[in-house]
């Protein structure tokens, strides 16, 4: 299952064969549709789309094959040497053109998948062959039409119109077989025969997740997105990336009237044309009518009011203003608080929701305008403990391997993460490579969708998971399955790890973590044994006080069974934001210039004074946490921080132990906020500027693979709304930084080349040019000719030594445990239908109406417990505040644990969660602390967005 090595590998051998008299050559293995049609002969198909198995079903694509008493269907049908093939005979084309006058036959009248905006051809890629063929229906065929099925409307996302539907069997393929979601299926016999959901239920009842991959499969329109159906004319088309979680969909915005309508995947490198739920239907934030479009000045004498945002009523707190007013307020404050208090007295958030250039400028705003090192991003709050024990081990941040490489695994480790909520995309490639034979193993404390695929699933006890993977480590050694020649040559500090983990056998700890000791032992010896075993991992592993030491165990998991540095192996952590990678990579964090270079490295400290052309900060700045701490010290602290300003991050929702956050937001002195909503961190700014969201920008995001991707602007901002990356300049101009980005999209070409320059030690060869032509390249890459390096850690790592770096790790509790008065724990994250902080997702219809309350999940053992059914209201509270909230029922998560999902500002988790640090990552420990949980409660109502809706909830 180990990926080729050889370029002779990657070479198919050659057929010849003939096809309507020409003498063609075809791949050994490639079907006579494939190939005639990479000789540009275009072969009538139905069932047939790239992308799905080959099914053969519609036989409108039948040829006739020299020898044979039958015609054979050219999907299916591979070449043979010497093979006489013909597409056009009398004979093919009389059968193709009856195929598709009887499916032409039983379609409704008026159609719902328009060729463009032609009302007459309304079949989609049917009317479109009747076209080609010259086919017209007879009369008395068109009077035998079936029986017409009634539309099911259902589902929020999706019409079902079956009266259009060819059983061509697209949708069940897409769904069963490429998503892996096994919801639509074809049932019946006969006449009688056709597609359904589950056990023939409305679609809307279903189990379907939504990810829309059986309408962009269907040939015909019997699958349409509601808000595209009919006329599919549009006035543009428009590439660009999704915006919303790390995976990096590849997409088009069709545009129509100056609103998107719908949006298809892309065949980019990391989905292939595939979606989920947000990728697909997750784009009418963009035009809700509580977009921000004019900048705003707080009143005078409005206080900061700490409780939820009115976005409709925002003229209570602000006042409409120029944009000279409100830049030269803006600047002119910050300038001020930095000339009167120092240069610590200032910080900033950046975004990993924008795009790289914004994420470059405003670090070097920060850096060189503000004259500290107090900027980050909610990586602080994501994957921060990973990329420390990363960049300690293995020298580099960034993922060893790319998420589909998980198709030459033997085994996949996946823990600490939930990929079909979170990356559903990643998880499809998960899926796909469990059906061709790879063992999956789960290691959660919830179980999740993806233990339905896995070959083992550990349900480790929460906060346990140094003990549970040292003990894998231990029974790697014990068992003698260490990969001594990786060890010898590439590691360093082995020693001391087989020394540390003397005590951390799989007997000795199965009490304490939960699993048995002879699974923990079964799954080390897969793991060591297998041809390759590839990790990935999310914030289970790194939001925890002890989430750098999770890291470094994966990180030595990997060395002693020599599972990296090859395809199929490695180590992913899988990033939760569309450009937290990128935002990453271009400095937007305190310790770190673009490219990780450490602002206290001499060396580098050097480079950027002379490449910015200004004296720089050496000292490491404050993160997120630490800010809003500084923000909340006494005046005669040098390093109070007094004012702040925040692009696109909403840490009044996202920080830890929220009343403490917004009590620090609501205390500076002068707080700048540009977004495209009155965040609840808006609500508690002195100015807020009107930005662009992701469609309306041009710009690169960078993924979890570590790939550059370039988005291209489909709508322009509304009202006065501006580019992030305009605002960002013209804040540093009016701090008295001479900058000129001179170009189209506020210079965005210039900036790009300036930040490859900043970290031409990684993306060199990937100039803007090369960009507009290919839209994705990997990193590294340093040359023109290079074509990226998707697989790293070859022959070295990019240490100091060349080797990794072993670092024990013993176990440290949570900072907060379970007692007698707060005896449950509370597990935070994120769902499907939802991201990050719900500004986006929550404002967009299909995503509200799937998911539009708050609930907590709890197992039917803890819900008797407390005699509770699913839909009641309880209250949970912590040391530090509390919720009131419906729950669901989730047999999923662990006796004597909670999951809130943190999206609602109605029910804000983070009001209860703990703002204890990891000491190397500095990333808060989102993923445990003690709650008390009682029957009862008042929840507060949705206001201003997201629905709340109960009645017609499912729990």
């Amino acid at each position: 299952m180990n990926a080729p090595t050889h370029l002779a590998e990657l070479m198919p051998q050659t057929v010849a064969f003939t096809l309507d008299g020409r003498a063609l050559e075809a791949f050994e293995g490639e079907t006579i549709f494939k190939a005639a049609e990479r000789h540009g002969v275009d072969i009538p198909h139905l069932c047939y789309t790239d992308g799905l198995r080959a099914d053969g079903n519609c036989r409108a694509c039948v040829v006739e094959v020299k020898g044979e008493r039958t015609l054979a269907p050219s999907c299916c049908r591979n070449v043979t040497a010497g093979m006489e093939v013909k597409a056009t005979s009398e004979r093919a084309l009389k059968s193709q053109r009856m195929v598709v006058e009887m499916l032409l036959s039983d379609m409704p009248d008026a159609g719902y998948k328009w060729i463009g905006d032609d009302a007459t051809r309304p079949h989609g890629e049917l009317s479109e062959w009747a076209g080609k063929l010259d086919v017209a229906v007879r009369p008395a065929l068109k009077a035998l039409r079936r029986e017409q099925p009634a539309a099911d409307i259902s589902h929020p996302a999706m019409a079902v119109n079956l009266d259009a539907c060819i059983q061509c069997n697209r949708c069940v393929r897409a769904c069963r077989e490429e998503q892996v979601n096994d919801v639509i299926g074809y049932a019946m016999r006969g006449e009688h025969s056709k597609i359904v959901f589950d056990l023939d239920d409305a679609m809307g009842d279903s189990t379907c997740v939504a990810c829309g991959e059986c309408v962009q499969a269907c040939p015909t329109g019997a699958l349409m997105p509601k808000s595209h159906i009919g006329s599919q004319q549009v006035d543009r088309k428009v590439d660009s990336v999704c915006p919303f979680c790390g995976v990096g969909c590849l997409i088009t915005y069709n545009v129509k009237d100056e609103k998107i309508v719908s949006v298809d995947g892309r065949d980019g490198p990391a989905n292939h044309s595939r979606l989920c739920v947000k990728g697909r239907f997750g784009f009418d934030y963009a035009h809700h009518p509580q977009r921000l479009t004019q900048p705003l000045i707080r009143r005078p004498g409005v206080p900061k009011n700490l409780d939820a945002p009115r976005p409709g009523d925002w003229r209570e707190a602000f006042r409409e203003a120029t944009w000279d007013e409100a830049l030269a307020l803006a600047a002119g404050k910050l300038k001020d608080l930095r000339d009167t208090h120092g240069k610590k007295a200032l910080a900033g958030f950046g975004s990993a929701k924008g795009s790289n250039e914004e994420a470059y400028l405003f670090q070097k705003l920060v850096r060189t305008g503000f004259g500290s090192n107090n900027v980050d991003h909610c990586t602080r709050l994501c994957h921060a403990s990973s990329v420390a024990a990363l960049l300690e081990g293995v020298g580099s941040g960034a993922v060893s391997n790319q998420v589909n490489d998980v198709a030459h695994a033997e085994l996949i480790f996946v823990i600490g993460s939930n990929p079909t909520a979170n990356h559903p995309v990643a998880a499809t490639w998960m899926k796909n490579a469990a059906r061709r034979g790879a063992k999956i193993v789960l290691a959660d404390p919830r179980r999740t969708d993806l233990s339905t695929h896995a070959w083992r699933t550990l349900q480790f006890k929460a906060d346990t998971d140094v003990a549970m993977l040292n003990a894998l480590i231990h029974a790697v050694i014990d068992e003698g399955l260490v990969d001594e020649a990786f060890v010898r040559d590439r590691a360093s500090n082995y020693e001391a790890l087989r020394e540390n983990v003397k005590g951390y056998s799989p007997e000795a700890m199965a009490p304490i973590c939960g699993v048995p000791a002879e699974t923990l032992r079964e799954v080390a010896r897969a793991f060591a044994t297998a041809k390759g075993a590839m990790v990935l991992w999310g914030m289970g592993i790194s939001q925890h006080v002890h989430g750098t030491d999770n890291a470094r165990c994966l990180i030595a998991l990997v060395t002693v069974t020599g599972q990296i540095g090859k395809p199929g192996s490695g180590l992913h952590p899988l990033r939760g934001q569309n450009n937290v990678q990128g935002a990453s990579d271009a400095g937007l964090i305190p310790m770190m210039f673009p490219n990780y270079q450490r602002v206290d490295n001499a060396g580098a400290h050097a480079w950027f004074e002379d490449f910015w052309g200004m004296p720089l900060d050496d000292k490491p700045g404050y993160t997120v946490v630490e800010i809003m701490h500084k923000a909340l010290a006494p005046d005669d602290d040098p390093h109070k921080i007094r004012g702040m300003y925040i692009m696109g991050e909403n840490p009044a929702m996202s920080d830890p132990d929220l009343n403490h956050a917004r009590h620090a937001l609501a205390s500076l002195e002068h707080l700048v906020v540009q977004d495209i909503f009155m965040t609840e961190t808006a609500w508690l700014a002195d100015v807020v500027l009107p930005a662009s969201a992701w469609p309306e920008k041009t710009g690169t995001v960078s993924n979890t693979d570590r790939m550059v991707q370039l988005g291209k602007r489909a709508l322009n901002a509304p009202g006065e709304a501006k580019p992030d990356l305009w605002i960002i300049q013209q804040l540093a101009r009016r701090m008295g930084l001479p900058w000129h980005y001179e170009g189209e999209e506020s210079g965005v070409a210039a900036v790009y080349e300036e930040m490859r320059q900043a970290m031409h030690a990684a993306i060199a060869g990937i100039t803007w040019e090369r960009l507009q032509r290919e839209s994705s390249v990997t990193y590294p890459c340093l040359s023109a000719e290079d074509p990226g390096q998707p697989t790293v850690f070859i022959e070295r790592f990019p240490t100091a030594t060349g080797r990794v770096r072993l670092v024990p790790a013993d176990i440290i509790p949570a900072n907060e445990r379970p007692d007698a008065e707060y005896p449950f724990v509370l597990i935070t994250g994120r769902q499907l239908e939802h991201w990050h902080t719900g500004s986006m997702t929550r404002r967009t219809t299909v995503l509200d109406a799937l998911e539009p309350m708050a609930t907590a999940s709890m197992n039917q053992a803890s819900l008797e417990a407390l005699g509770l059914q699913p839909g009641d209201v309880i209250t949970i509270q912590s040391r530090r505040g509390e919720v009131a909230i419906h729950v669901r029922r989730d047999d999923g998560t662990p006796t004597g644990a909670v999951f809130v999902p943190f999206a609602y500002y109605e029910a804000a988790a983070n009001l209860m969660t703990n703002a204890a640090l990891d000491p190397f990552g500095k990333i808060p420990e989102f993923k445990y602390c003690a709650v008390r949980i009682a029957r009862g409660g008042t929840p507060v109502a949705a206001a201003g967005y997201g629905t709340g809706a109960v009645a017609s909830f499912s729990f």
